[in-house]
């Protein structure tokens, strides 16, 4: 451990990232290499592929993710806004590629191939977007010169556009979620967070009349007897059948037939293997990232900072949220990944890079030059007096 005197920038990191938060971040990636180990080899063997062929895979991604995380958290607010301005030029860039050279899956064309990886761009996008926005509203709050919201609400617009052409109508949503999370943040009346909740409950309203897989989810989830409900059927088996204390770690049965119980289902196969008790753990931790951000994130006195933090962790706190609605049947099925417990390399090194913005916002810092001009310290006051 390094000592409070040296001035090295290790040393400086440490006594300045908030330790909780990467001890807990750190704790769901070894649990996402557990849980993985236990939902991914039967899948694996029925695509024919080694038992452990995704375990592999995992922690080969996990190296970097970490390593990107750690390193993004050394950045500077000025230095963590010039990359996720260069992330989202890319992410956006290689989106609109999918839309021209993607391969098509069920019917979207979300994922493009470099060198035989695939790289869903889409996931890049948020981490990049919320930092982008954060820093608009920041700014336009700030200061009267720039019209900062105006940029919020186009780079929303540019941002969405795109992603409801492949069609990625989860993380449509949820882009739009935390943004409109951020315009109420940021302190617009609350007559635009109520437009935009008409807008976004009428683009749904679109997206059911003319996206024939969007209906399909929400017919089945709201009258099951319409399709097939084959995967949340026996993802509520697996609570029932693990109980409260689990069957034991590689005794579970669900697994053998649900075809994504490494990715969307793995919450369920946690159910099964380790039972509840572990599920309310595993959401215990997630609460606890979630929570101990927003703390830091309303101590922050940097506006940037502050929106920044709140950001990401209501990007990371939406995105566990779905996937564990889903997987009890609270809300239909959306694909979205559980954060660094689903198996997925975009998945994994988007989070890991979220999570690096969002130790690098909540660093301690020394009180920012534009704090000490609008809200003098005490000390000044009794000066002015």
């Amino acid at each position: 451990m390094p000592s409070r005197l040296e001035r090295s920038p290790v040393a400086t990191w440490w006594w300045t990232v908030d330790r909780l938060l990467l001890f807990s971040l750190m704790l769901l990636m070894v649990l996402g290499i557990v849980l993985t180990m236990a939902g991914s080899p039967p899948v694996a063997e029925r695509l024919g592929l080694p038992t452990f062929h995704f375990v592999y895979r995992q922690v080969f991604y996990l190296v970097p993710a970490l390593i990107v995380m750690l390193v993004i958290s050394f950045l500077s607010p000025r230095h963590v806004r010039r990359t996720a301005l260069g992330l989202y030029v890319i992410a956006m860039g290689l989106v609109v590629c999918t839309l021209l050279f993607g391969a098509e899956v069920k019917g979207a064309r979300r994922w493009i191939s470099f060198a035989g990886v695939a790289v869903q761009p889409s996931e890049f996008v948020k981490p990049a977007f919320v930092i982008l926005a954060a820093w608009a509203f920041s700014e336009g709050g700030r200061r009267n010169d720039v019209p900062g919201n105006i940029f919020g609400f186009a780079l929303l617009a540019c941002t969405i556009v795109p992603l409801v052409l492949q069609p990625d109508i989860g993380q449509t949503m949820l882009i739009t979620l935390v943004w409109c999370g951020l315009v109420f943040l940021s302190g617009l009346h609350l007559f635009w967070v109520a437009g935009l909740g008409g807008i976004s409950m009428l683009g749904l309203f679109v997206a059911y009349h003319l996206l024939p897989h969007v209906a399909a989810r929400i017919n089945r989830f709201l009258d099951p007897a319409s399709g097939d409900t084959f995967q949340v059927d026996n993802a509520i088996d697996s609570f029932v059948q693990g109980g409260w204390l689990g069957k034991g770690p590689g005794e579970g049965t669900v697994k053998r037939i649900l075809p994504d119980s490494h990715t969307d289902f793995i919450f369920a196969v946690t159910a099964e293997e380790f039972g509840i008790l572990v599920c309310i753990g595993l959401l215990t931790i997630f609460a606890m990232v979630v929570l101990r951000g927003l703390v830091l994130s309303r101590r922050n006195e940097e506006p940037f900072c502050r929106l920044a933090a709140a950001g990401l962790v209501m990007l990371f706190g939406l995105q566990s949220v779905i996937n564990m609605a889903v997987n009890v049947h609270i809300m239909p099925a959306k694909g979205m990944t559980l954060p660094f417990i689903s198996y997925g390399g975009s998945s994994l090194i988007s989070l890991a890079l979220a999570m690096g913005f969002l130790l690098a916002v909540t660093r301690r810092r020394p009180r920012s030059e534009y704090y000490d001009r609008i809200v003098p310290t005490h000390r000044d006051e009794e000066a002015y007096a």
